[in-house]
């Protein structure tokens, strides 16, 4: 994901949440934003967000829904919902998820943003980059996935958040059973082959 413009992402046109609107329509125009994120995360290919400016409110609950987050130095994050009354509940279903209790709350709580090097520093991004450089290394991280086998990513991905909400011990039978089934694909053995015989693999996708 990235954005043209200042402006990654400033979330919610706020026009549509006025008193002009019933709840019918305001409840529409959540359930949709929660279905675009959670789908982010069932989706089977890595998502990255290219975040060069400010993330606000739903736009911050974006950057943190992504799977790998690459930031310029001038980005900041924020979720000022309750300085304008709108308290950022569902952002922070995201924010909550991705990092510590009491920064999102702080971020929650005040509205006051976070500098690029400090969504680094929480978690919230993976990497910080000069400005023009931000597109260099988004792309860097994307074909760095892209030599690895399609049907093998979307296996890690989708274990990776299933096991995440498992305790320790449901998380290592799960992902122990996971590594068997791997091994059972085309490009499972593959890859094996292809280390053993020091070749470059040739995935099936």
């Amino acid at each position: 994901f990235a954005a043209e413009g200042p402006v990654f992402c400033s979330g919610h046109d706020l026009k549509e949440l006025s008193s002009e609107d019933d709840v019918k329509h305001h409840s529409q125009v959540f359930e949709i934003c929660a279905e675009v994120m959670t789908l982010i995360q069932k989706l089977p290919v890595p998502v990255i967000a290219k975040v060069n400016g400010l993330a606000t409110a739903a736009g911050c609950q974006l950057v943190a829904s992504c799977d790998i987050a690459v930031a310029s130095e001038k980005s900041q994050f924020a979720t000022p919902g309750v300085n304008i009354g709108l308290f950022c509940s569902t952002p922070a279903v995201a924010l909550g998820r991705s990092l510590p209790r009491k920064v999102a709350l702080e971020m929650l709580f005040t509205g006051e943003p976070l500098s690029a090097r400090e969504a680094l520093m929480h978690g919230l991004v993976s990497k910080v980059v000069p400005e023009d450089k931000l597109e260099e290394e988004t792309m860097k991280i994307s074909h760095k996935i892209c030599e690895s086998s399609k049907s093998v990513l979307a296996l890690g991905k989708a274990t990776f958040y299933r096991q995440m909400t498992q305790d320790l011990d449901a998380a290592y039978k799960m992902t122990t059973q996971v590594m068997v089934d791997n091994l059972t694909l085309r490009d499972g053995q593959e890859g094996i082959e292809a280390f053993i015989q020091k070749r470059k693999p040739v995935w099936s996708h």
